[in-house]
Formats: C-alpha cells, sequence, structure tokens
C-alpha cells in the first residue's frame, strides 16, 4: 500500500472512531439505540487500524496527521456537554470556591457557609444529588443546607490534591462559566493536546520512532476521558510525562532536581503518579525522592496551615465506598480470597513488582518499569473507572508495545458491563474479565514477541548458504593452501546477521 492510500485509510479510521464516539457521548444521535460497549469496541478497532496504517506512513507526514487527528477527536469530545461522569462539576465547584478566597478542604459543596456561592447551573430542583431537609435535621452538626445539585456526594470534602485545585482556579479565571461545562472540558483537551507535543517531542530526542505518540493521541480512553469528561487525570499525566522525559535524559544535577520537581507536582495533582516513582529511582534516587518530596510538601504547607487535617480530604471515605478497606474489591484476587487477607495479598504483588523494578528497571528507559507497575497496580485494584489507565496510555506510547493498551480498553468493559439483553455474564466476574483478558493479552504479546526474536536468526542462516556449498570446489588437488572461500568465522556469521535481523522485531511503532 502507498503512502496516500495509508493517508486515506488513517482519515477514514479516524473519522469512523469520530463518529461512534460521538454516538457514546451523545446517544440521542443513535437511533437504534446501541449500548455503549459495542460503541466503544467499534472506536477502538478503528483505533487500531489507524495506527497500523500509520507504522510506514512517513515521519513528517506522521507528526501531521497525530497532532490533526488528535485535535480533531478532542474537539468531537468538547462538542458535547459530558455524558457520563460528572466529576468535572467538582471541579467547577471547587474552582468557584477558591475564587471567592475559600480553601476547598474547608467546607463541603452543601455546607450552610457556601449557600452564596450557588448558582443556578450547579444548584437546582430536580438535580441527580440530593440533600433533604430530614437529612439536614439528622445531622446538624454538619451545618448543612438543604437542596439539589449537580455535585457526586455533596456532602463529603473534595478529594482531590493541591495542584489539581490550583489548575480548577486558573480555569474559572480564564473563564468563569456559569451555566457550562465548556470551559474545563476546552482545558483538559488542550492538556491531552499538550501531551501529544510532549510525547512527539521527547520520543524524538531520545531517537525513538515518534508515530507512537498516536497510541496516545488517538486513543479512545484519552478523547472520552479528556475532551468529554475532562478528568483531573490528563493533567497529572502531563505532568508525569514531562517528569519521565527529564529524568530519562538528566545527565545533569540541576537537571534531575527539575525531574523530581515535575514528579513531586505530578503527585500533588492525582495519587496515581506515585506508581513511577520506583521507576525513576533508578538513577541518582536520592536527589529525585529528595526534589519530589519537597515540592509534595511544599504545595501542601498553605492548605495545613489553613484547614490542619482537613487536606486529607475524601481520600479514606473514598477507599471505604469502594470496598478496598473490606478487602472484597479485589476482582482478581477475590477469585481466590475475599477479606483483610486480600489486601494483604494486594499490597504483596504490589510490593513484589516494585522491588523488582528497582532491582532490575532500566534507568535509561524508565516508562518501562512504570509500566509494570501501572498495569499491575490495575490488575490487582480492577477499579471501576477507565479514566485511571490513562496514566497507563501514555508510557505505553514511550515504551511502544500496544498491547498493554488492552488494560485501558479493558477498563470500559468494568464500568459498561452489559452488551446486551442476552448477552452477559454472572456480575462477580466482571472485573475479573475486565482486567484477567488484558493480562492474557500481554502474555501472549510477550510470547510472540519472544519467538520471533528466537526465529531471527534463523532467518538469517541462509547467508552462510554460498561459502558452505562452494567449499567442495575450493578443495580440487591443485590447491596448496588453504582458499578464502570462508573468510568469516562460522561463529561470527550468526552473531552479526541476528544482530541485524532482529533489528525489526524490537523496533516499537504503532500496531
Amino acid at each position: 500500500m502507498n503512502g496516500k492510500l495509508r493517508v486515506v485509510g488513517i482519515g477514514l479510521a479516524l473519522s469512523v472512531m469520530g463518529g461512534l464516539l460521538l454516538l457514546v457521548v451523545r446517544p440521542s444521535l443513535d437511533p437504534a439505540q446501541v449500548r455503549p460497549l459495542p460503541l466503544i469496541t467499534g472506536a477502538w478497532l478503528a483505533f487500531l487500524v489507524a495506527a497500523w496504517l500509520l507504522r510506514k506512513v512517513p515521519k513528517r507526514t506522521a507528526v501531521v496527521l497525530i497532532l490533526l487527528g488528535g485535535i480533531g477527536l478532542q474537539a468531537v469530545a468538547v462538542s458535547v456537554p459530558r455524558a457520563y461522569s460528572n466529576d468535572l462539576y467538582r471541579y467547577m465547584w471547587d474552582g468557584r470556591v477558591q475564587a471567592a478566597g475559600i480553601d476547598p478542604y474547608q467546607y463541603v459543596p452543601t455546607a450552610t457557609q457556601l449557600t452564596g456561592l450557588r448558582n443556578d447551573f450547579l444548584f437546582y430542583p430536580g438535580a441527580q444529588y440530593c440533600v433533604s431537609p430530614g437529612y439536614v435535621s439528622s445531622h446538624p452538626a454538619a451545618e448543612l443546607t438543604a437542596g439539589c445539585t449537580r455535585i457526586n456526594r455533596p456532602t463529603v470534602p473534595t478529594i482531590y490534591p493541591p495542584v489539581a485545585e490550583a489548575f480548577f482556579l486558573a480555569v474559572y479565571y480564564l473563564h468563569p462559566a456559569d451555566d457550562s461545562s465548556l470551559p474545563i472540558q476546552a482545558a483538559m483537551a488542550a492538556v491531552a493536546v499538550l501531551v501529544t507535543v510532549l510525547l512527539l517531542t521527547g520520543l524524538g530526542r531520545l531517537g525513538r520512532d515518534v508515530r507512537m505518540a498516536a497510541l496516545w493521541a488517538w486513543c479512545p480512553t484519552v478523547i472520552l476521558e479528556a475532551g468529554n469528561s475532562a478528568h483531573v487525570d490528563v493533567l497529572a499525566v502531563a505532568i508525569t510525562a514531562a517528569a519521565i522525559l527529564a529524568l530519562a535524559t538528566a545527565r545533569t544535577t540541576r537537571r534531575t532536581v527539575a525531574g523530581g520537581i515535575l514528579l513531586g507536582l505530578a503527585i500533588a495533582t492525582k495519587l496515581t503518579p506515585v506508581l513511577t516513582v520506583p521507576a525513576l529511582l533508578r538513577r541518582r534516587w536520592l536527589t529525585v525522592a529528595l526534589a519530589a518530596g519537597g515540592a509534595f510538601v511544599a504545595v501542601y504547607i498553605p492548605h495545613v496551615l489553613l484547614v490542619g487535617s482537613k487536606v486529607i480530604g475524601f481520600l479514606p471515605g473514598y477507599l471505604h465506598q469502594e470496598n478496598y478497606t473490606s478487602g472484597t474489591r479485589y476482582g482478581i484476587i477475590g477469585l481466590f480470597i475475599i477479606g483483610p487477607l486480600a489486601s494483604v495479598v494486594a499490597v504483596l504483588v504490589m510490593t513484589a513488582i516494585a522491588l523488582a523494578v528497582l532491582q532490575f528497571g532500566d534507568p535509561d528507559r524508565p516508562w518501562t518499569g512504570a509500566l509494570y507497575m501501572t498495569a499491575g497496580a490495575l490488575a490487582v485494584t480492577t477499579p471501576n473507572y477507565q479514566w485511571y489507565a490513562l496514566l497507563l496510555v501514555m508510557l505505553v506510547a514511550l515504551d511502544g508495545r500496544p498491547e498493554w493498551l488492552a488494560f485501558a480498553a479493558g477498563g470500559y468493559y468494568a464500568a459498561y458491563p452489559a452488551l446486551g439483553a442476552r448477552y452477559y455474564i454472572p456480575e462477580r466476574l466482571h472485573d475479573a474479565v475486565a482486567y484477567g483478558v488484558p493480562l492474557l493479552v500481554v502474555g501472549a504479546g510477550w510470547l510472540i514477541r519472544h519467538r520471533l526474536a528466537r526465529r531471527a536468526p534463523v532467518m538469517a542462516e541462509p547467508v552462510m548458504a554460498e561459502p558452505v556449498m562452494a567449499e567442495p570446489l575450493a578443495a580440487e588437488p591443485v590447491a596448496t593452501e588453504p582458499v578464502a572461500t570462508e573468510p568469516v568465522p562460522s561463529e561470527a556469521v550468526p552473531a552479526e546477521a541476528g544482530a541485524t535481523a532482529a533489528e525489526p522485531v524490537g523496533q516499537e511503532v504503532p500496531v
């Protein structure tokens, strides 16, 4: 297939993907009322086709396609108000509260002290989450005011760390909209595009294939969870990507400190980037740890001085609601063990992965160890929230093995397991299937790559055939000295040929 046909094919695949995702976020356009999971599955298939076709497109053309495709798909997602997750309403509220000079950790959204900040967009009769007068009277110490709101969990404090809160405030100052979620959606879509630019630049400087950035820019998870649901995880991923790229190429103390500071800020945006720490401590670990820890503490100090222990927010309550504290939340581990012992096993598994990364991780390729940690955390905790895989998607783009994206795709099955009235599996198996199948996919990918690598020296053997067959001709009696028909030692040819043949197998480009 020539280059022009590939470009046309990529355009068609991305158009199909954009159309399917539009039906996901705007179900009213779908006359057949197809469930979300089949539509998302179709979008993933179109994405994989586009990424596969991109492999042999010239790099300059590929960069343009990656950027234009990513921007276009984000525009589709932004064009529709959020479809499923409503976390962005908390973002809007936290920004509004901070703009009024109030610490976001001080009061819950329905606190009496904040009634003057309510607007008709976030608070109105008939909204999804209501605090009844009966609830208010039964919790007098909470100082609540009855009413309905779009904000989920309106009677608990915010869960988001300080850097995320600062971002919410910045978006509010840039566009203090009182009647639309478009500003926060557009901001997250812009951050997702920024991550694409970081990947293109970083991969180029590392001497790696820039086409791998498409694994982030076009991924359905990124499109749905950035431009439409506007999850703050995208911001955490952007800062983490900058930290990884800085530390992977750090040869000076100043650059190492800068990378460590970025790592601390990423963790202070969303806690998931802490999974990259073992991989990033492989070089100058003390400098990285001190810089990251210092940045993390620095952004928390102002809030601690104002509200004390309230900065912890809803994190303990979240872990309790999600049944992690009871040990009944682990989809795969729960097939064998349930209860507190399951939590012990989960901790032991993650500790083992972290120690392996610390011991054997490549300091020049920290994204690989970070990928193992992140995928391991998804397989152990089996969350029902598909946006938790955003960090993994970015790491896959750096690492170049697309089979690991199965974890991101599996997250959608955990969130929307219903294929139809006739096709279902027992509910207790949903999470195990959602994250167990990706483990099998990754295992199959490893096996295929391993076999291809072993076959590479065998494929090079015909290079030796001509000297071997010429040996009888060179052995005639007229020759009194050894004939130089075997100028290369027999041991050297397989090694050299094997190394040459192995390069395409190890080349990490999108599939």
